[in-house]
């Protein structure tokens, strides 16, 4: 049987006939559905990777020295740690995400926790390994059940933008440790909190300075615009991370050179962050006050690039309704059944079409 038969259908491709009547509207497409960043790679970004571009040679699975002491001064400073950490370069968030469990060794007998309302790869990630994934956002809820292996957390949240207190962070933390549970926390949107300050799995305040049987997943995509270039890494307990640069060692699983040069330069600056950061701000609020003038409840969203936004209806109509006026979104149910209710609103739109958008649901 083809693996591919085992998997779900692919989310965004169910959302085609609703793309096409919203580009059918004659303002055009909004598209605010995948969180794609649509603003320009930071110009000294691009320089490090145009002058890393001669590279015939194979780059290194672990990253240059350069990179691995950049992706440890970020975490120090971002995730507020004093711990040793160990760090390792991906092919952006998503490829740890979906190859995670099988790196880690679990397969059929094992189980995947992950949250009731999650990026879908998650649960792809547990299919693909053979594991059994059990949708829990309660610690209760998954009982005593000795074969959890492996809990997923993610603060901020894709899609809701719920951040998880430090409170709740340390009781996972004593949970799994009681279990030899591994603990991975997916960290991609920890600098863009609005409401409130999102805390890292990694933090001092949260595991005490101990990063065992933690790790932290974290990503460029978002806070640089790298979407494109595919830069992520993982972070946290060196003996974990040495396992999966083990494993990936063998299967290639290598960042090319140029985008390891990228990366350093993008980890080792905040004055583009900070002016991405302002331009979703703007865009965030012009949203909010779209939706809610149009009906909309916003639910959570406290931190993240997307509102959690509800009509009390099922998600399908409300992408239908919103598609009507020119406006694509993605239902919550992609992201579980639980999720069925909410349309998730990206803000990774040009400040021109966020602006339409607005024009759009104005009553």
């Amino acid at each position: 049987m083809p693996l591919s038969s085992k998997l779900p259908d692919f989310p965004w491709d169910l959302l085609e006939p609703a793309k096409k009547v919203a580009s059918a509207h004659p303002g055009g497409l909004v598209d605010l559905s995948i969180g794609t960043p649509v603003d320009p790679v930071p110009p000294a970004i691009r320089a490090a990777l145009a002058g890393a571009s001669d590279a015939p040679g194979y780059p290194q699975t672990a990253g240059t020295p350069a990179l691995r002491e950049a992706m440890a001064s970020w975490v120090r400073r971002s995730c507020a740690t004093t711990a040793p950490v160990g760090v390792l370069p991906t092919i952006g968030s998503k490829e740890l995400v979906g190859w995670l469990p099988t790196l880690l060794g679990l397969g059929p007998g094992d189980v995947v926790a992950i949250p009731e309302v999650c990026y879908p790869t998650y649960e792809v990630g547990v299919q693909l390994s053979g594991a059994t994934a059990v949708r829990a956002d309660s610690l209760t809820a998954l009982g005593p059940d000795p074969r959890v292996r492996l809990l997923w957390i993610n603060s901020p949240s894709n899609p809701t933008g719920k951040v998880l207190p430090v409170a709740h962070l340390r009781k996972v933390v004593a949970w799994a440790r009681e279990r030899g549970v591994t603990v991975v926390s997916d960290e991609c949107y920890l600098t863009l909190g609005w409401e409130t300050v999102p805390v890292s799995i990694l933090a001092d305040e949260v595991c005490d300075g101990d990063v065992t049987g933690l790790l932290a997943v974290h990503s460029l995509s978002k806070r640089s615009n790298l979407a494109g270039y595919r830069a992520g890494f993982v972070a946290g307990d060196p003996a974990l991370v040495g396992e999966l640069l083990a494993v990936r060692k063998h299967a290639g699983m290598i960042m090319p050179a140029p985008v390891q040069a990228a990366m350093v330069a993008g980890l080792g600056d905040e004055n583009h962050v900070a002016e991405q950061r302002a331009r979703y701000s703007s865009r965030r609020v012009i949203l909010r006050e779209a939706l809610l003038g149009a009906g909309f409840r916003i639910d959570h969203s406290e931190a993240g690039l997307y509102l959690w936004s509800t009509r009390d209806e099922d998600c399908w109509a409300t992408v239908q309704w919103l598609a009507e006026r020119g406006v694509l979104a993605a239902p919550g149910a992609f992201y579980g059944p639980a999720g069925a209710r909410h349309v998730r609103v990206a803000l990774t739109a040009s400040d021109e079409r966020v602006a339409a958008a607005a024009e759009c649901l104005a009553p």
